[in-house]
């Protein structure tokens, strides 16, 4: 069985979730970078009652909240898969590169959609 993390919720300043694997080869190995940069303080707990099954906490460092988006990323350390990541949103001016990427966007589709609909009308 490949191992499977899955969110259950970020709550002061802790990602939680979490980790299945096979219940065998004991606690698995996992890393959480951002920018390329290790985090420290990864825990690993294993529940007791469902064996390979592990509660996963990621205390995301304040010196690593910038404006814009920052992304974490949480893979297994042997074998270098990715598991899972997770984004945060800071600071007043990714508001307007928003709104300018999805009015970008949406120019483009209605170039799109004029240009499809020239070459119907061309191909008819």
């Amino acid at each position: 069985m490949a191992m499977q993390l899955i969110k259950t919720r970020i709550q002061a300043g802790i990602w939680e979730g979490v980790l299945t694997s096979d219940a065998d080869k004991g606690a698995p190995n996992i890393e959480v970078a951002h920018l390329g940069q290790v985090l420290d303080g990864v825990e690993l707990r294993e529940d007791a009652t469902h064996p390979g099954r592990f509660t996963v906490s990621v205390p995301i460092p304040v010196e690593q909240l910038y404006d814009g988006v920052q992304t974490f990323v949480i893979s297994d350390a042997a074998s270098g898969e990715r598991l899972d990541s997770f984004s945060i949103v800071t600071g007043q001016p990714l508001d307007e590169d928003i709104r300018a990427e999805v009015d970008l966007l949406r120019a483009e589709l209605d170039m799109l959609k004029s240009a499809f609909r020239r070459h119907c009308l061309e191909t008819t």
